[in-house]
């Protein structure tokens, strides 16, 4: 017998944004980090001989983490979730709560671009992927900017 109570009786804690105890239970098993498309990539990148950090802070100042970080090239990889960043082919608005789940992927975007924008200016690369792309791309991809920025420094 399950100790919680029917979802007729269910009330959502205080600022909660779910509308029910079932969307809770889902929204909370949600990944915000090792999903399968960063898995997938992060498998092929070490197994082209580049090591990395994994949902690290690129800038310690920087409240924000990035998927990989390679440190020494400065390079930050980010992988978003098609839903989340809101993806131009394969974002779809949501039916239930839109008001605040919209305006929640407006936040996630805006948040994206001022990141960028800050790493940028502190000289590092920034590498977006969206979670369809695929793995092989962009694990070729990470390991050629990654390489060309360690040759760069290392001439320099």
């Amino acid at each position: 017998m399950s100790s919680e109570p029917p979802e007729a009786e269910w009330a959502a804690p205080e600022g909660s944004w779910a509308s029910s105890a079932a969307r809770r239970r889902n929204m909370q098993a949600i990944r915000s980090r090792d999903t399968k498309p960063e898995w997938l990539i992060r498998r092929l990148v070490h197994a082209k001989g580049l090591r990395y950090r994994v949902s690290a802070r690129p800038l310690p100042d920087l409240r924000r983490t990035a998927d990989l970080v390679f440190r020494p090239a400065k390079v930050a990889v980010f992988i978003d979730g098609c839903y989340w960043h809101g993806c131009p082919e394969h974002y779809v608005p949501p039916r239930t709560n839109s008001g605040y789940w919209s305006e929640k992927v407006v936040r996630n975007v805006t948040r994206d671009r001022d990141t960028d924008q800050r790493l940028l200016e502190a000289g590092w690369l920034v590498l977006r992927f969206w979670e369809h792309e695929s793995s092989v791309t962009c694990a070729d991809k990470i390991t050629e900017m990654v390489r060309k920025r360690r040759n760069v420094s290392a001439s320099c």
